[in-house]
């Protein structure tokens, strides 16, 4: 309940005007502030030079005009960290949407490494030259790691969802990762990162949502997996995921996609108590799908109302099984 309350402060702030929240003292700054060059010394900034360039039509070979599916973000989105472009998560996703949809998919890449949130704008620009019919954007890290104000960080994201979505494109977003995964940062800042990460995640959860996107946790999907394996899920930076952490991100957010341009079931979209699925106010949605992996949060409605008492109705999905038949990894390479 805490974090929701304070993702829907941060939220509100966002939406409102208003710095947000800062809760450290002088002594916990500085220790945290020497940690941090600590860890920056460890990481390198950039382990392999430029994400490679992965875009291209998936899928050439099959009928029908290509679906056009843009990325925007910071150097997660974009894929450093790998060599191979077809490793890429924007690749992977470009290529498992092309086998879901039995249709070409045009993947146009205009996410930058380094970008904070206030780069959307500018790459919200790049991205409506394409045209494009989704959407997936991941950000937030380097808001976490710049210490932004987390307001300041969703109004841009809520600004970026709410263009695009005018433009009638659909809005898949991943939210912010555990940043309390990477392993060369040490405790307390661990506990820091971790807690600014999800406190972020949920709040861009709230904005998302109102704006009429889908949001996709990614912070315990990767962090739990990381920290369980962190050779195999983190590239030679330690920082950025390795070829198989994008391939887990890109089977949570697959799913997601499909439902967003109506290529499943519709019995693939109710929610099952059985798997803690259900309909809640958008701020306990967001708290909840923060702590747990690979979770969408969408607006729903309830009694035809799009709100209730305590705000938005949101429906809360873990869609698993979509991602277990039909994920990227499982599908064969498309035709150039």
């Amino acid at each position: 309940m805490i974090r929701a309350l304070t993702a829907r402060r941060i939220a509100t702030a966002a939406a409102y005007g208003g710095g947000g929240l800062t809760a450290l003292g002088g002594l916990t700054f500085g220790l945290l502030v020497i940690e941090a060059k600590l860890a920056r010394r460890i990481i390198q900034a950039t382990p392999n030079g430029d994400p490679p360039v992965a875009d291209r039509v998936y899928g050439a070979s099959l009928p029908g005009s290509p679906v056009s599916f843009v990325m925007m973000g910071d150097s997660t989105a974009a894929g450093l960290g790998v060599l191979d472009p077809g490793e890429t998560p924007a690749a992977l996703l470009a290529t498992g949407l092309s086998a879901i949809a039995v249709r070409p998919v045009l993947l146009t890449t205009v996410a930058r490494s380094g970008s904070r949130s206030e780069a959307l704008p500018d790459q919200i620009a790049d991205a409506l030259r394409a045209a494009p019919d989704i959407v997936v954007i991941m950000i937030g890290a380097n808001d976490v790691t710049a210490r932004v104000s987390p307001a300041e960080s969703v109004r841009h994201l809520d600004d970026a969802v709410r263009r695009l979505r005018d433009e009638g494109c659909e809005v898949v977003v991943g939210t912010c990762p555990d940043l309390g995964s990477v392993k060369p940062v040490m405790q307390p800042l661990r506990w820091v990162a971790q807690r600014a990460s999800r406190q972020l995640a949920a709040a861009q959860t709230i904005a998302v949502v109102e704006r009429g996107g889908r949001s996709v946790s990614l912070g315990d999907l990767l962090g739990g997996e990381f920290a369980a394996d962190p050779l195999e899920m983190f590239s030679a930076d330690r920082y950025h995921p390795s070829a198989r952490g994008y391939a887990a991100a890109a089977a949570a957010l697959l799913p997601s996609m499909a439902a967003a341009l109506e290529l499943e079931p519709e019995a693939e979209t109710l929610p099952d108590v059985r798997r803690g699925e259900g309909v809640l106010p958008v701020y306990l949605a967001a708290a909840e799908a923060a702590e747990e992996p690979g979770t969408e949060v969408s607006a729903t409605r309830v009694a035809g109302r799009e709100r209730g008492p305590r705000g938005r109705w949101a429906t809360l999905l873990r869609r698993r099984q979509l991602a277990q038949r039909t994920g990227p990894e499982d599908t064969a390479p498309a035709a150039p």
